[in-house]
This record gives structure tokens, C-alpha cells and sequence, in this order.
């Protein structure tokens, strides 16, 4: 609830681990993560573009590292595809156990997925031409996570229009086991001036 009115519903179903068939999409082929930009790094970077008030938000210490596989000019990006990589960790869920590490990754999966609806557009949500908003997210996992160790977060958007982005996400080890995957609606309304 928020300002008295109900803004989540929320519903989970649980499965214990069980024998059964088994295959799954391959990783899609990118840099490993050690060759790309933090993104701590591009944002402080481009910190001076923003007003004053925004920079103390991009320059904040952040828990979970990421680098993106094509990362775009936060103040002024060029249209690109839907398809959309980066690579996340969090040193600090080092002996997390598998409840919280499930948890940091569902927080983790909101992470530059409506950004895939956006990117087509040239839009980031740094512009102020849109208003953006998550609607409906579900995920499934696959198996167990050890978000203290790099994943692949891949994903796109098939779908923009009617003032709505649907977005698709699959979450992979360094390996490239296939440990969840996501879709999501977001709010995508441009902004009337």
C-alpha cells in the first residue's frame, strides 16, 4: 500500500528440485566483463552533464557492480537495438544464503530491463521526453545463484507501443547455466510539454 491505496500484488509458487528433462537457450556469445567499462565509471564520467541535484544520485556508492555490453550516452543516446547485455555481481552476497541470493537477483532484474523498450526510441531514463514506470514483472528461477560471481543479464523487447514497452530478460552464469529468466510491461508515455 501506498498513500492508502494498493500499488503490489504479489503472488509466488515454490517447487522442491526434481529429476526431469533438461535444456536450455545458450548464452549469447559477448565480452567478458573484465573487458568492458564499469558503470560507476560512465556515470562519473558524464556526472558534470547532469544538474546538481542528479549528480550526488550517479556518483552514490552502488552494491552491485555492473558493465554494460554496449553501454549508450546517458544525456544523449543514439537509437539502437532492443537487444540489450550487461554483466552484474554483488561482492557482498558472498555467503548469502539461496533465499537472499534469489532476492538480490529479483531486485537485480529490474535493472536496465524497460531500458530495452527505450532503446530502439533513443531514449534513456535520464531523458525527460518520457515518463517510465514497471507495471508487471515476473521471473522464474532455474537454479541456484551466487550473485558474488559475475551473470550475464540479456535482454529485449520485442513489443513497444500504446504508451507500453514489453521486455524479456534471461540471467546466466559466467558459464553460461541458464539460472533465470524475467519479462516485464513498463509504463513508456512520452511526455506532453
Amino acid at each position: 500500500m501506498q498513500n492508502g491505496k494498493q500499488i503490489l500484488n504479489l503472488a509466488a509458487s515454490f517447487h522442491a528440485q526434481e529429476e526431469g528433462w533438461d535444456h536450455q537457450h545458450k548464452m549469447p556469445a559477448v565480452p567478458e566483463p573484465g573487458s568492458l567499462e564499469p558503470r560507476h565509471e560512465i556515470l562519473k564520467r558524464n556526472a558534470s552533464r547532469f544538474a546538481p541535484g542528479k549528480q550526488a544520485e550517479l556518483l552514490r556508492p552502488r552494491p552491485f557492480e555492473i558493465r554494460e555490453v554496449e553501454p549508450r550516452d546517458p544525456m544523449a543516446p543514439e537509437k539502437a537495438s532492443d537487444s540489450n547485455q550487461m554483466w552484474v555481481r554483488m561482492e557482498a552476497a558472498r555467503d548469502a544464503g539461496p533465499e537472499l541470493q534469489h532476492i538480490l537477483l529479483a531486485y537485480v532484474s529490474d535493472f536496465g530491463l524497460l531500458g530495452s523498450s527505450m532503446r530502439p526510441h533513443g531514449l534513456t531514463f535520464h531523458n525527460p521526453e518520457a515518463m517510465t514506470a514497471s507495471l508487471d514483472h515476473a521471473m522464474w528461477f532455474h537454479a541456484p545463484v551466487e550473485l558474488q560471481n559475475w551473470h550475464l543479464y540479456s535482454m529485449d523487447a520485442p513489443f513497444t507501443g500504446n504508451a507500453r514497452g514489453f521486455n524479456r530478460g534471461s540471467i546466466y552464469t559466467e558459464s553460461g547455466e541458464l539460472v533465470a529468466s524475467v519479462a516485464q510491461e513498463g509504463l513508456l508515455r512520452p511526455l506532453r510539454r
